[in-house]
């Protein structure tokens, strides 16, 4: 709502199906017009005399999958210059592509974009607590108490965004449940989407369809793809590869397209928040860095359904369990980030020696360094490399590693272990 309040325009953008327009709607007053571009006779309107569309639907106004309809741009620019009311507009776009620049360009000053994603590990909780309780409602016919909860809300939702503090992480112990093995990757099995939580479909189904929705809907129509079934052998090499670092000529091999191709069609997978890319951290005192980003899924579920697992715990037994459960771990911290409104300061280290760290956290001028390991008891050796990070000049601020330990504890005076299921 801050940016709703500050910007005469909020363009809410992610993924198909993580919630954008429930969430806008559940915000809005009901002066507030809501109008989708999904249905064609909107979408007609609004292409072919985007006037008349917004002297229909007056602001304030919601306007739903808003990429297929371009040429209101001119039109909302115009009338927000006139009218000079912050929140007038609130835009969604499941893929933008070429449109963000186009939005970026054309509202500059006047539009406040809002990324969004899957729910984070403490609104799923919420919202499977919340699930039960409808449930148990049903089944004591009593509609008022069923009523009363509002689904998809979560009976914890966040809005900070990761703070490296082993005094918060020590505080979250009182407010979380603890989970075993199984039950992470359950939920690394499940994702992150909220009707997989809320409705609970058949998950291959979903999946499928959410996957011929992408390509067939957003690929094909908006960025004129040719070939979808190599943009679908890409995306499965990219879920393959999640956790390690981008090589194209590797991705450009599986797809059976040119590097070239294979790069043009990440860059397609990263601006539709399919895929996140993690810049290494670069500093002008380190000279011997690896250069290339690590991409990581943002949803494990869509993940692990591309790389064919059938189930949680052959996908935890798996060659790819390490590289699956570091994606969890990162993306959980990333949208933590996007859920408090801010951009994630993450990064990760390699150098030619092979010195690597998972995750650098940049807060200010201090760097909070990360391993993320899929056990219980990981042993001091995995901060061994933590080090290299004094050569930057920066304060080295608490870190640690990200593990499978059923609490905090310190590794030294400034890391600690750290449960997966406090991020």
């Amino acid at each position: 709502m801050r940016a709703s309040e500050t910007f005469p325009a909020v363009m809410v953008t992610g993924p198909r199906q993580v919630g954008k327009t429930t969430m806008l709607e559940r915000l809005a007053d009901p002066s507030r017009i809501c109008v989708s571009l999904d249905s064609p006779i909107n979408r007609e309107m609004a292409k072919n005399d985007p006037g008349l569309f917004l002297q229909r639907y007056q602001p304030p106004v919601l306007i739903d999958e808003f990429q297929y309809a371009k040429e209101l741009l001119p039109f909302i620019k115009t009338y927000v210059d006139k009218h000079k009311r912050n929140g007038d507009f609130w835009l969604t776009g499941s893929q933008m592509f070429h449109m963000m620049a186009q939005v970026s360009e054309s509202l500059a000053g006047r539009v406040a974009i809002v990324p969004m994603q899957g729910l984070s590990s403490g609104e799923i909780m919420g919202m499977t607590k919340a699930v039960g309780m409808q449930e148990a409602a049903r089944e004591q016919e009593t509609p008022r108490a069923s009523e009363s909860i509002r689904m998809p809300g979560a009976v914890e939702t966040p809005s900070a965004a990761f703070r490296a503090d082993p005094n918060e992480w020590v505080a979250r112990l009182k407010t979380r449940q603890p989970m075993s093995l199984m039950q992470v990757y359950e939920r690394i099995f499940k994702g992150s989407m909220p009707r997989v939580y809320s409705e609970r479909p058949d998950r291959e189904m979903f999946y499928g369809s959410y996957v011929d929705t992408y390509l067939r809907r957003d690929i094909r129509d908006i960025t004129q793809v040719g070939d979808e079934l190599a943009f679908l052998r890409l995306i499965t090499a990219c879920a393959a590869r999640t956790g390690q670092k981008v090589t194209y000529t590797e991705l450009a091999r599986d797809a059976g397209v040119s590097p070239p191709t294979a790069k043009q069609w990440l860059s397609i997978l990263v601006t539709s928040g399919i895929i996140v890319l993690v810049e290494p951290y670069f500093n002008n005192t380190l000279t011997r860095i690896v250069k290339s980003p690590k991409m990581y899924f943002m949803d494990t579920g869509l993940c692990a359904y591309l790389t064919r697992w059938d189930s949680a715990k052959t996908l935890e037994a798996s060659m790819m369990s390490g590289a699956i459960f570091e994606t969890y771990v990162v993306s959980e911290i990333i949208k933590s980030y996007y859920n408090a409104g801010k951009r994630p300061p993450v990064f990760y280290y390699r150098d030619t020696d092979q010195k690597e760290i998972d995750l650098i956290v940049e807060v200010g001028d201090t760097l909070h360094p990360f391993e993320i390991k899929k056990s219980a008891a990981p042993g001091k050796d995995s901060i061994r490399h933590f080090h290299v990070l004094g050569k930057t000049k920066k304060e080295i601020g608490a870190g640690g590693v990200i593990c499978m330990a059923d609490s905090v504890y310190p590794v030294d005076d400034k890391n600690y272990y750290i449960p997966a299921w406090l991020i």
